[in-house]
């Protein structure tokens, strides 16, 4: 089965049609019938060893590399070694992942889980400081990446978006080589859950994470270019603006960050001093 049919058919599985009336008013007011294409949208709860530790919303495609992507972005897996199975069932109104993993690796979880108990505050993860709002970021190794490659990757995203074509309402996350040739793309209604099943994928595929680089379609926040650093990617271009965070977070972790990546157009927030600049 090639990657564009599998792409598609994971499209078709995260959308619903319905009828719609769409009104236009150019000349007087007109109605038409017809069928639009909706990006579902459902409850996806992650349970480990038995235990549920969240939910979020989530478009319901690609959910094992989703769990993967989730788990290892925070901090609850240090590997995908560390995952010994992984079973997507039904649930009443939604979907429920099950992981089962290491033993160490749930200790953790349910120290962190018990330290969250209780807390008020300014509801932050569950944090009740300033200081704790922010998590400590690694370094990373940045790829020597051309201009002409974020062109590239930002000229073929549009072919790899299935989901978005049909409904206008998903976020996507690419994989890109050093040339600019997109590898792999996930869809999703959320902008990190679409980064966190990109990831999963990474680690699925055993990945070369300092061959490429990430291209997604929306803005570059601090946890956009904190989950890349958490994983060790180290180079993230996004389609619309870099938050003030995002950007210190990328000089922090020496992570290469560029926004507004248009045709023709791109800006670069940080590159650190140890990247080359590629060129071709």
């Amino acid at each position: 089965m090639s990657a564009e049919h599998t792409q598609r058919t994971s499209a078709e599985a995260a959308l619903m049609r319905l009828p719609v009336e769409e009104r236009r008013g150019s000349n007087g007011w007109h109605a038409d019938t017809h069928e639009d294409g909706l990006a579902l949208e459902q409850p996806v709860a992650l349970v480990y060893n038995g235990i549920s530790h969240a939910v979020m919303m989530a478009s319901p495609t690609d959910l094992e590399a989703f769990a993967l992507g989730f788990s290892l972005t925070e901090g609850i897996l240090h590997s995908v070694d560390e995952c010994y199975d992984l079973e997507v069932h039904e649930a009443p109104g939604g979907l429920s992942i099950h992981l089962t993993i290491a033993n160490q690796r749930m200790a953790e979880l349910k120290q962190r889980r018990r330290s969250l108990t209780g807390r008020t505050g300014c509801g932050l993860c569950g944090t009740e400081a300033l200081e704790q709002a922010i998590r400590p970021i690694p370094t990373v190794k940045t790829p020597s990446l051309s201009d002409a490659a974020i062109q590239r990757a930002l000229q073929e995203l549009c072919t790899h978006q299935p989901l978005q074509a049909v409904t206008g309402a998903s976020h996507g996350a690419a994989w890109c080589d050093l040339q600019g040739r997109i590898q792999w793309t996930c869809e999703d209604v959320g902008r990190h859950n679409a980064l966190d099943k990109l990831i999963g994928t990474l680690a699925r595929e055993n990945a070369l994470l300092a061959s490429g680089f990430v291209l997604v379609t929306s803005r570059a926040s601090y946890e956009m270019v904190h989950k890349c650093a958490s994983v060790g990617i180290g180079a993230l271009v996004a389609v619309s603006a870099a938050t003030s965070l995002a950007v210190e977070q990328a000089q922090t972790a020496g992570l290469f960050l560029a926004g507004f990546a248009r045709p023709g157009r791109h800006l670069i927030y940080h590159r650190p001093a140890t990247a080359a600049v590629a060129h071709g």
